[in-house]
């Protein structure tokens, strides 16, 4: 195999490992029962204009395991804090003394479990969606490179069913995270 096509697989690889790693940081903010620092690290607090994320205004951690405190650097930002936990996909009640924010993380019902998984399986297709994009794009760049005499139809070939290789062992990792999330989810 060419070095053109082993550089063009080297990139196809690094573009659909992102594509894993956005879909397991979502899978970090999917509520679990557990109270997680993740779960409102990337919440869009809106500040002065534009929409900032909670980690940048707030130190958060986790006292107990079913309470996430998220204690502000600037205090004037408490009430926009609150407002930005309250209008969220969380479902969840700030509980504001003035100096901290206390979320308390209820157990999960039957029901919100069943939601959480639809969110999981939505995320994953979301997540092959993008591998099929990036395999798509590699293979038009094959194609391209064949047209334009920069490698064989050999090596177009062999190119191509490499590619295929390396987009059934990311569907195969999406499927596995998922899985994994889905039991996480349903475990009582």
């Amino acid at each position: 195999m060419s070095d053109e096509i082993k550089g063009l697989i080297k990139d196809v690889e690094k573009s659909m490992e992102k594509s894993i790693d956005s879909m397991e940081q979502d899978f970090h903010a999917l509520r679990t029962g557990r109270a997680s620092p993740a779960l409102v690290e990337k919440l869009p607090v809106e500040y002065y204009g534009s929409d900032v994320p909670l980690l940048q205004l707030a130190t958060i951690n986790v006292p107990e395991a079913q309470v996430i405190m998220i204690k502000p650097f600037d205090p004037s930002t408490i009430k926009l804090i609150e407002k930005a936990i309250a209008v969220s996909e969380l479902k969840l009640t700030p509980n504001n003394d003035g100096k901290v924010i206390r979320l308390n993380i209820p157990p999960l019902t039957g029901e919100r479990r069943r939601d959480i998984v639809k969110l999981v399986h939505r995320r994953m297709e979301e997540a092959r969606v993008s591998i099929r994009n990036h395999r798509r794009d590699a293979m038009d760049m094959l194609k391209e490179m064949e047209d334009e005499g920069m490698i064989s139809e050999d090596d177009h070939k062999r190119g191509k069913d490499e590619v295929e290789k390396v987009t059934g062992r990311f569907n195969v990792r999406i499927d596995e995270h998922g899985a994994r999330k889905e039991r996480e989810v349903m475990e009582i």
